[in-house]
């Protein structure tokens, strides 16, 4: 028996609060994507007790392709077969997700190996489940809930204090918190696309670097917080149940100037926030940075829309030194398929 899986993406829209003054802290927004993906397969070996990963030399490890050296896939791999205690498999490696971007990607390639493995051996995990083991989701439920259902997602974030769920401001790559609730999951129309940017630039801050810019720059200023909450609540979420994508582009663009997010887009070189303002000037309803970036997104409605947004990006940056693609909302999660 074989395992198929194939994982949307990710942007990372924001995280709420990093005040933590009402005793919780995190909270994030976001949307899941139809593309890039993970696929992989996953399967028992009838032979041996050694892991066997297949297709990695099958991808070109440069900067510009984003995808991460051999040995740090092979890294992450082993150490959720650890986590598991599990051997005698393969694992056949068919696309991977730009890494250290601001797509989600480690999230995604270890929730989908975690499935599999929940699934060819029978272990009855639910997606949280997983999520505690691979270590995932400690900070942002995003990735979590994008891989489980799709959608628009926004999560409520963990408690805070002495012996509450987590004590310090920490990214999920260092914490140990378990998957925040979702609050809110919604579909976003079939028409609304983004464009999605990624310059030829330093990857996004992560590992031990991530940890000190969320030990420098929190706590954020309550005011900054309230402001968050208030464009959330009476913007961002009527727009998307009302399907209005101009009310939600410029929520999404409003964001960019808040609370942590402000911070994540200040520590960019200037191409970030010059890539942001073309986007608009060339049709956007919204834009925005996920995550620590550098991938930065553009909203409009329509494929030709998209289409042409997206040539218009790739002339102003030039295609040797971008990544650039439009894709629309996956709404339905990873899908997984056995294959007798």
């Amino acid at each position: 028996m074989k395992i198929k899986i194939q994982t949307p993406c990710r942007l990372h829209f924001g995280l709420i609060d990093l005040n933590g003054k009402l005793g919780r802290i995190d909270g994030g927004l976001g949307v899941s994507l139809n593309y890039p993906n993970v696929i992989l397969e996953i399967e028992k070996l009838n032979n041996g007790q050694e892991n066997i990963i297949e297709g990695l030399d099958n991808f070109i490890y440069t900067n510009f392709n984003f995808i991460p050296p051999k040995n740090e896939i092979k890294i992450t791999i082993q150490q959720i077969l650890n986590n598991f205690d599990t051997s005698g498999i393969r694992i056949k490696i068919k696309d991977l997700i730009p890494s250290h971007v601001g797509l989600g990607s480690k999230t995604q390639l270890s929730l989908a190996l975690g499935q599999g493995i929940n699934k060819l051996f029978n272990y009855n995990y639910d997606v949280n489940g997983i999520a505690k083991i691979v270590k995932r989701g400690g900070t942002s439920g995003i990735g979590i809930r994008s891989f489980e259902r799709g959608g628009f997602i926004l999560d409520g974030g963990h408690s805070f204090g002495k012996n509450a769920q987590k004590s310090s401001f920490l990214p999920s790559s260092a914490s140990n918190a378990p998957p925040a609730p979702c609050f809110v999951n919604h579909p976003l129309p079939e028409d609304w696309y983004f464009i999605i940017a990624i310059p030829n630039i330093e990857k996004g801050a992560h590992g031990q670097n991530e940890v000190n810019i969320f030990k420098e720059k929190c706590p954020i200023p309550l005011n900054q917080v309230e402001k968050i909450s208030h464009l959330i609540l009476m913007k961002i979420l009527p727009a998307i149940f009302e399907e209005s994508i101009e009310l939600f582009g410029e929520g999404l663009t409003e964001l960019q100037n808040l609370g942590f997010k402000k911070y994540e887009v200040n520590l960019q070189p200037k191409i970030i926030p010059d890539l942001m303002k073309k986007f608009l000037e060339f049709g956007a309803v919204g834009t925005g940075m996920s995550s620590f970036g550098p991938a930065t997104y553009g909203l409009i409605k329509g494929k030709k829309q998209a289409e042409n947004l997206m040539i218009n990006i790739q002339n102003y940056l030039g295609e040797r030194n971008s990544r650039v693609f439009y894709t629309n909302c996956n709404n339905s999660g990873a899908t997984i398929k056995t294959i007798d």
